[in-house]
């Protein structure tokens, strides 16, 4: 049986430029309208028992090249279970990927996909929940829902939000582990924090991009984490919405959810350099990082991004908009594509089941604050940090 590759579905991305016979050369396809891509996802089918030898050409010129030294593919039977490709390798702008399939059709990814079918299954499931509200915020350029579910009727609001680099899969399944926690009735934790918070969960913040198979932008080629000083109907309908709803609802505390392609860790980015930023505002910062690292192993504090001067923060970003304008702890959580090197796992490195985890401890971590974020929440006590 010949060998093919195919990738015509739901967040599909890989174009074929050469191949002989199990040997296939590949090149993963641009987002619309941008230069970015990283992202792939295709199926191989017709090569049970067989060596097939997959090289991504065009690596070099990716988004963030930085990403491939050290990474393993995945690869998927069923489309639920997905374990790393032992033989990656990654040499001269080309990845490597070398594999016996078991069975003659098997699925490889960049990362686990959250599809946008699993997304809706999600969502149904999620709404259908006693105390869960839905509601749709408005519409993506493709037409597409911008969904948010409201769950708790506490005074604090929390806003929830992932995907707005739809290639960052595994932030979705850490909403999946989110949403799981929050609406379990016997957990005592989600108790507390529906009775003390309104939790506004918005699953995927771009729809276009899950199904389009991009990587970080939307249906217009734009990067939505950098429209959030100024969002448009035109370009970013999906940044303008949520951030109306909140606007309607204020923010207390904010959480932004991606992936990272190059950092083998779990960390935070926050909003250190915001014009008026506040030492209460630090301190709940610090605070949440600490508790987050003391409940969950697979979390860490010594890597991360490079915190700006004062003043000097880049405020089209969520997080930092966030904070500026309502005040809030906002931040942004970073998941590894690769593994938490301190903590490894050589089957699946990181994966859906430790993103969801993650989300059980940050949950956890936020429950733990809460005194400290209760105290003052809806009180002016900018009392504004000076160099």
């Amino acid at each position: 049986m010949t060998l093919n590759i195919s990738s015509s579905f739901d967040a599909g991305n890989i174009s074929v430029v050469r191949q002989d016979g199990d040997s296939v050369d590949l090149e993963i396809v641009k987002d619309h309208l941008s230069d970015f891509y990283q992202w792939f996802y295709f199926r191989v089918s017709g090569a049970a028992g067989r060596e097939v030898t997959l090289r991504i050409t065009n690596c070099a010129g990716s988004a963030y090249p930085n990403g491939w030294p050290d990474y393993k593919g995945v690869m998927s039977l069923d489309r639920e279970e997905w374990v790393r490709i032992t033989e990656t390798s990654y040499a001269n702008g080309v990845l490597t990927m070398k594999l016996t399939p078991p069975q003659d059709v098997v699925w490889i990814a960049y990362f686990a996909p959250y599809s946008m079918e699993r997304h809706h299954d999600l969502v149904s499931q999620t709404a259908g929940i006693p105390g869960v509200e839905y509601r749709s915020l408005g519409k993506s350029l493709d037409g597409q829902d911008i969904d948010c579910l409201t769950i708790g009727n506490g005074p604090l609001t929390v806003w929830l939000y992932a995907r707005q680099h739809p290639g960052e899969s595994m932030a979705e399944w850490w909403m999946e582990g989110a949403l799981e926690k929050l609406t379990d009735e016997d957990d005592p934790v989600a108790r507390v924090l529906r009775k003390e918070c309104t939790f506004n969960v918005v699953p995927n913040m771009n729809p276009d991009g899950s199904r389009r198979g991009h990587l970080r932008t939307n249906a217009a080629g734009v990067n939505l984490n950098r429209e959030w000083h100024a969002p448009s109907v035109e370009k970013s309908p999906e940044v303008l919405c949520v951030r109306n709803a909140m606007d309607e609802t204020g923010v207390d505390f904010a959480m932004d959810v991606h992936g990272d392609e190059a950092i083998p860790a779990n960390f935070l980015a926050g909003f250190e350099g915001i014009p008026s930023l506040t030492n209460r505002q630090l301190q709940l910062f610090g605070k949440f990082g600490e508790t987050l690292e003391r409940l969950s192993p697979d979390f860490q504090r010594s890597q991360g991004y490079e915190i700006p001067a004062p003043g000097q923060a880049n405020m089209s970003m969520s997080t930092t908009q966030l904070a500026e304008r309502y005040g809030c702890v906002s931040m942004t959580l970073e998941m590894p594509f690769k593994d938490n090197f301190d903590l490894p796992d050589e089957v699946y490195g990181w994966s859906p089941q430790r993103s969801k985890y993650l989300a059980y401890a940050c949950l956890d971590a936020l429950h733990a604050i809460l005194p400290e974020l209760t105290k003052g929440a809806k009180q002016d006590t900018r009392e504004k940090v000076t160099a």
